[in-house]
């Protein structure tokens, strides 16, 4: 198997790139190796893939911070970073709330009173993406994700004692999870409460821990889940699922999870909130005579006809032919098409002559020769 390139080297940017650099980087060659404009072609395929598996992790700042530290290991289920510091929180979470906070607290007068560690606190929040097309965000979806979450140990039940054993009443807290020192300083003797070392502010301690979870209490899965996107949902927006995140402590209940959703860029259309844009090309015939156009739209194909003397850059609205309102898909917003003329090329000797016919009958003077419609330069 080839080896994986640098998610950053793959977006061509740096690695202090800001969102918005990484995210324009992203659209760009993902419009630029899109299938649709490119059928066939496994080359564009893969550098499409590649680009959006980067752009799935470097545009999460969880994912980023560890693929930064870890690399692409940071993702690998059997390199034993994949868990990352979901479920574990910071310090605090460590030695059971509270932490440094209550011993600053404490020597300045503050009088705050540590959280009981064994006291139910819900969980953590994880965090998931999924990645769905222009026209899946537009009309709603179904996708399946696949995600890990902690849950509690099936075998201790959470305890984190081996079956049939209890944890002790930690002697030096006596359960609270924090001890009181005494301190000199310049001011006198203070006092501050700090999280005990004995049981490291769990207060209890597990003599014989439970082998499945190895006395955490709690052990790592992953789950598959059909997630409903509803219609008109924009790139970067998240959709959360209440009560299937991290399981709580002591009895908590279970944290959120929260699913960002990717919009992958799309071969025409632009979209500015709920209004999409494209341009169309016409010919200067079309232009200058009027036409019937066939325009695509979210809907399928439509006919709009343009009036005579269309000047390019002319932008013309197709209404209700945008994004259904996330929270109101009964109302569309509208397609704004503008016009570009292309200029032939490669005429024939007898479409030329016309030309200058039409040329000489407004008055253009002569064109198609070296001087151009400016003449020849003085001699």
């Amino acid at each position: 198997m080839a080896e994986k390139r640098d998610y950053y080297e793959v977006l061509g940017v740096q690695k202090d790139a800001s969102a918005e650099e990484i995210k324009k980087a992203y659209r760009k060659i993902t419009k630029e190796n899109h299938p649709d404009l490119h059928p066939g072609d496994k080359a564009c395929e893969e550098r499409f893939k590649e680009a959006n598996e980067a752009y799935e992790v470097l545009s999460d700042d969880e994912k980023r911070q560890r693929y930064d530290q870890y690399g692409h290991a940071a993702f690998d289920p059997n390199a034993g970073y994949g868990a990352g510091f979901d479920g574990f929180g910071g310090f605090d979470d460590i030695f059971g709330g509270g932490g440094f906070g209550d011993i600053f607290s404490s020597i300045f007068g503050g009088g705050a009173t540590r959280q009981n560690p064994n006291a139910p606190r819900k969980g953590d929040n994880v965090r998931a993406q999924v990645n769905i097309s222009f026209e899946e965000a537009a009309f709603g979806c179904e996708k399946e994700i696949i995600y890990a979450r902690i849950e509690q140990c099936p075998d201790c039940k959470g305890t984190g004692c081996a079956p049939g054993t209890t944890a002790e009443v930690c002697p030096d807290c006596k359960g609270t999870g924090s001890v009181r020192t005494t301190q000199r300083t310049p001011f006198g003797m203070a006092q501050s409460m700090g999280p005990c070392q004995k049981c490291r502010g769990t207060g209890k301690i597990i003599h014989q821990p439970c082998k499945t979870c190895r006395g955490l209490g709690n052990i790592r899965r992953q789950h598959k889940m059909t997630v409903k996107i509803p219609a008109g949902i924009d790139d970067g927006q998240s959709i959360s699922r209440a009560g299937f995140g991290n399981s709580g402590l002591n009895g908590g209940p279970a944290g959120d999870l929260l699913i960002s959703v990717i919009v992958r860029p799309h071969a025409i259309f632009e979209r500015e909130g709920t209004n999409v844009y494209m341009e169309q090309e016409i010919s200067f015939a079309q232009a200058t005579l009027g036409a019937e156009l066939e325009l695509p739209t979210l809907d399928g194909k439509v006919k709009y006809t343009i009036p005579e003397g269309t000047q390019p850059g002319t932008t013309f609205r197709l209404r209700g032919k945008g994004i259904p309102y996330l929270r109101s898909p009964a109302t569309r917003g509208d397609q704004f098409v503008t016009v570009k003329v292309g200029v032939p090329r490669n005429l024939s000797g007898a479409q030329k002559e016309k030309l200058r016919e039409y040329a000489a009958a407004m008055g253009e003077g002569s064109v198609g020769h070296s001087g151009g419609i400016f003449g020849k330069k003085k001699k």
